[in-house]
């Protein structure tokens, strides 16, 4: 089989401009190309798009990730160009790749095989600078935090308590911490500082959740960027960098418009990290495909316990949003692989490792649709070393749930190999008749107490617990009238505990807060637990070392 890029670089992609008119109907006018095969559609249009009624929205989820990688995003692409063979007007609406993964241990984030999102190498490279915006829009605010203390200080910021990184979209983790200002008098004042990776950034998060450019704006002067000396918060909106900020993310605030290689219509747009951030695509995108289509297939981070969760009440909190369906996707080698199997022995057929990895799955299912009260369904996106047997056995286990589990073979057969989970995600939602949508906890929750409820009811941890200056820092937050905000906490993505090694279901474990940020433009507050890294390391060989340009400017090693 051809690789990601060779079948992305032989694609027969229809110029953007008339399939969007076609398909969706944007008039011309009402589209910004960047090039034949993508464009940005118009924020004046989609203001216009008000009076619309919403089509249905289904969420994408995973089990655990595995190293052997589980397809989520590919499933996502095979979905929605599912419902498109079955006559359906879908779209789907999905994350930008941060250049991290990228060139570090990922790779990109399109979606694979024949289920891709195109064009792909634009896409997974600069896209249209969305990310590069709001990487200048956080270290204007940065710029000018340090130059206001240099000159005078008028607001008497504390140095000390300057919580603003600045950002670049890599991983680098030399610049996790460093001291900025040496040099003299005339390069400012010397303090500790660091960068996080661009799709950490409290901007990002705004960008993601913000609903118009006024509430954009509004939300970027609501960051609070320290404390002064009277122990006051001080944000950007004192600072008067709100507005140039906006300024810096007008262009990039409308959303990417590309397609399918089957050329269903697809945004993508925004992209914070789930194990660090959020983990979903911007509202504004998501809510554009609702106006614009019947069915639209969005995604989460990793897994249900992370992206999906955050989606919930993060996303949907904010927003209104709701979906009507989840897909969790599963593998037989990520059951295998959380049943003990190690890597190397994954194509071997196993079907009591299957039966022992069916735990976590299971503990997904179970979040999905008693803690969150949405319907949901299991997509088991089949790899060519799964056998009948190991395929028949993950369908039955899921069936002793009480749920449906649906193989697809969408990376090799495209929108036709998921024609069967299309199906299925229908008859789950017409089959719906009670609404039994829930948010993990409600608003009035202390933030301690939303951490437990996180913690025990999705993760099965037995308790949390708070190093002292995290437990200070959560105090002060509550104290400062922040406490009514949703919590997003930062965890390993392989496992339901805070320790990475730790497969399968764990339960009784602690999950431990090392660090609370408060992220109070985008309305929630960070708590960072275990290792996690909000700039990330390269690998000892990053997938930078496969990626290279012939003399036509040919990419090739971008997967």
């Amino acid at each position: 089989m051809l690789s990601d890029i060779e079948i992305a670089d032989a694609a027969d992609l229809q110029p953007i401009v008339p399939l969007a008119q076609e398909r969706l109907g944007i008039e011309p006018e009402a589209l910004s190309p960047y090039g034949h095969t993508k464009a940005k559609v118009s924020l004046p249009y989609i203001r216009g798009l008000a009076d619309r009624s919403d089509g249905t929205l289904i969420l994408v989820t995973a089990i655990s990730p595995t190293p052997a990688g589980e397809g989520k995003t590919t499933t996502s692409v095979g979905l929605a160009d599912g419902l498109s063979r079955l006559g359906k007007n879908a779209m789907v609406a999905l994350r930008e790749p941060s250049l991290g993964p990228v060139f570090g241990m990922k790779g990109g984030a399109a979606g694979g095989g024949y289920a891709q999102v195109v064009p792909m190498t634009d896409i997974n490279l600069h896209f249209t600078g969305d990310f590069a915006a709001i990487a200048l829009a956080t270290n204007l605010l940065a710029a000018l935090i340090d130059n206001h203390v240099h000159h005078g200080n008028a607001l008497e910021i504390d140095p000390r308590t300057v919580s603003w990184k600045r950002v670049v979209d890599l991983n680098d983790r030399a610049l996790r911490d460093i001291v900025v200002g040496l040099g003299g008098v005339a390069n400012g004042f010397p303090r500790e500082d660091g960068f996080d990776i661009v799709v950490a950034s409290e901007v990002m998060a705004i960008f993601c959740l913000a609903e118009s450019i006024a509430d954009l704006k509004k939300r970027l002067g609501d960051i609070v960027i320290g404390y002064n000396r009277s122990k006051q918060p001080v944000t950007a909106r004192d600072l008067n960098a709100h507005g140039a900020m906006t300024v810096l993310l007008r262009d990039a605030f409308a959303p990417n418009l590309v397609q399918t290689l089957e050329h269903t219509p697809a945004m993508i747009h925004g992209g914070p990290f789930a194990n660090i951030a959020h983990g979903c695509n911007s509202v504004v995108a998501t809510r554009t495909a609702l106006k614009l289509a019947d069915y639209v297939v969005t995604e989460a981070g990793f897994g249900a316990d992370l992206g999906a969760e955050k989606f919930i009440d993060i996303k949907c909190r904010a927003s209104g949003l709701r979906p009507s369906a989840v897909v969790v996707v599963a593998t037989v080698r990520a059951l295998k692989y959380h049943g003990g199997v190690p890597l190397a022995d994954l194509q071997q057929e196993n079907v009591d490792a299957i039966a022992a990895g069916m735990a976590n799955l299971r503990r997904h299912i179970r979040n999905v649709r008693d803690v969150y009260g949405l319907p949901m369904v299991v997509a088991v996106n089949r790899f060519p070393s799964d056998t009948d047997l190991e395929m028949k056995t993950v369908v039955d286990l899921v069936a002793e749930e009480g749920a449906v589990a649906v193989p697809a073979t969408h990376f090799a057969d495209g929108g036709a190999g998921a024609e069967a989970l299309a199906t299925a995600v229908l008859e789950t939602i017409e089959a719906t008749t009670e609404d039994k949508f829930s948010f993990v906890y409600p608003d009035e929750m202390p933030l301690a107490d939303k951490a437990e409820a996180v913690a025990t009811w999705v993760y099965g941890a037995g308790h949390v617990s708070w190093d002292a200056k995290a437990r200070r820092r959560l105090e002060r937050i509550e104290a400062d009238g922040y406490g009514h905000l949703p919590i997003c906490v930062a965890k390993t993505q392989y496992s339901f505990s805070t320790d990475p090694a730790a497969l399968g279901a764990p339960t009784g474990h602690t999950v431990n807060v090392r660090e609370v940020r408060l992220a109070a433009g985008a309305g929630f507050v960070v708590l960072v637990t275990g290792d996690v890294m909000t700039m990330p390391g390269l690998p000892k060989v990053p997938a930078s070392d496969h990626i290279d340009i012939d003399d036509e400017g040919r990419i090739v090693g971008l997967s």
